[in-house]
């Protein structure tokens, strides 16, 4: 494991609320000379710790009506199971997040779509053909009152 001290934890904390903050304002944020801000930066993307940088973009203005999260438990327990399902899941764009779990299903989605009406479609017609699945229930957002996700 990677050493990370409290100025390392400084800098990832401003990069995670502004991913595009320049060298210049970070530095005087953490209080580092400029030279010295960009080293420790760059190491920590070489070493791993920064895997890269997104833009965060508004679900409604993408046409993004609709979130849900979904638990989806198998009918069979093998690895050959989980892998046909992961393959179906990850050919799925209404799947932003998958996520395998432990308690009584194995999967965990983020599903987004335009309306109710798109995510039926995608549970009847994708979630509901697959022949591992053996479970589904939907959780709807309503609202998302914190969101660190970038």
């Amino acid at each position: 494991m990677t050493q990370i001290d409290q100025i390392d934890r400084k800098i990832l904390r401003e990069l995670t609320r502004d991913g595009r903050i320049s060298n210049l304002e970070l530095a005087e944020r953490i209080g580092l000379s400029p030279s010295a801000c960009l080293r420790r930066v760059a190491t920590l993307e070489r070493i791993g710790v920064i895997k890269g940088y997104r833009a965060v973009l508004d679900p409604e203005a993408l046409g993004v009506g609709f979130v849900a999260y979904v638990m989806v438990g198998l009918n069979l327990h093998t690895k050959q199971a989980q892998e046909a399902f992961e393959r179906a899941i990850s050919a799925a764009p209404e799947v932003r997040e998958c996520h395998n779990i432990t308690g009584a299903v194995e999967y965990l989605l983020r599903v987004e779509a335009a309306s109710l009406t798109a995510y039926k479609t995608f549970h009847t017609d994708v979630l509901g053909t697959l022949p591992q699945v053996s479970a589904i229930t939907s959780y709807v957002v309503m609202e998302s009152p914190k969101d660190e996700r970038a």
